[in-house]
């Protein structure tokens, strides 16, 4: 078994970003983006990693990058510590596996949420109201049932801690133009409906996730990680039942572990046991294998 990676700290290189998942370094005109083994809930870091989680995240990403670019250009550069500048070489051990050297973009001030079936916050709102988000959805829906057709459903960035906040693609217009905000919304679209395509003839449904875009150079182009369990909402298509919660390859398993106790959502987090750990962990492994194929 390897030894967790919780952080990195490459004393020659700049960092620029410690979020809640990744380290983040700058390396001459690129970036370079760590995967670490950490898992947030909730938006709270948990003290316990879980072992290998940033590799399969790095795998995963480098899997849907090569899937999915004819839809949309990406910011990968190589994955092949031996390709990255001289200065990463002493770190090659821990880079190895769970790193990617990526272009520089300016990424785009919004989160970008395509959903294709009713679930988590907006089965919540649902409930309340069958107008979500400005989407008039059908009357009489169940928990996990599809959409018609996916939804694009933009929300704030928050700070590390925070909360993101829906918004409406008219507020999405306000902050990007309306030219831009239909690209994005075009391509997250297609993203979607192509990958969860591959993943239904895979056994997932993904069911939700979220896209980062950035641009650089002037064009539009897909960044940070894709279509994985720390991102999306993917379920078993053998086990899809609508009418309730669905069983996940994702960290919900350990949501619904963390939501069974007395704990108020805020730092600092609680312990999590073992056997959470290695559920979670095995979650994630399944995801990886099912989808691409790939064993670590």
């Amino acid at each position: 078994m390897t030894t967790p990676v919780t952080q990195t700290n490459f004393e020659n290189l700049k960092l620029v970003n410690r979020g809640k998942v990744r380290d983040l370094y700058e390396v001459g005109d690129k970036l370079l983006m760590v995967a670490t083994d950490r898992i947030s809930a909730f938006d709270v870091v948990m003290d316990d990693p879980i072992t290998s989680k940033g590799e399969v995240l790095t795998r995963l990403s480098l899997f849907w990058f090569d899937y999915l670019k004819d839809v949309v250009p990406n910011h990968l550069i190589t994955a092949d510590v031996d390709q990255y500048p001289a200065e990463c070489a002493p770190y090659r051990d821990q880079l190895l596996g769970r790193s990617v050297l990526v272009k520089k973009a300016k990424p785009l001030p919004v989160e970008c949420i395509v959903r294709g079936y009713l679930s988590g916050s907006f089965w919540s709102a649902y409930k309340k109201n069958t107008t979500v988000c400005g989407f008039k959805l059908p009357e009489g829906m169940q928990e996990s049932d599809k959409f018609p057709e996916p939804l694009f459903t933009p929300s704030t960035k928050a700070e590390l801690g925070l909360h993101d906040e829906n918004i409406s693609y008219e507020q999405m217009e306000e902050i990007l133009g309306k030219e831009l905000s239909a690209r994005v919304r075009e391509v997250c679209v297609r993203l979607y409906e192509k990958a969860a395509d591959y993943a239904r003839s895979r056994g997932i449904i993904i069911a939700d996730t979220k896209f980062e875009l950035g641009i650089y150079n002037d064009e539009l182009i897909l960044i940070d990680e894709v279509l994985t369990p720390d991102s999306s909402r993917f379920w078993p298509l053998d086990q899809y039942k609508p009418g309730a919660g669905q069983p996940s390859f994702d960290k919900q398993f350990l949501r619904d572990y963390l939501s069974s106790l007395d704990w108020d959502k805020t730092p600092p987090p609680p312990k999590l046991p073992a056997e959470i750990i290695e559920k979670t962990g095995a979650r994630y492994l399944e995801a990886l294998e099912k989808i691409s194929g790939q064993k670590l």
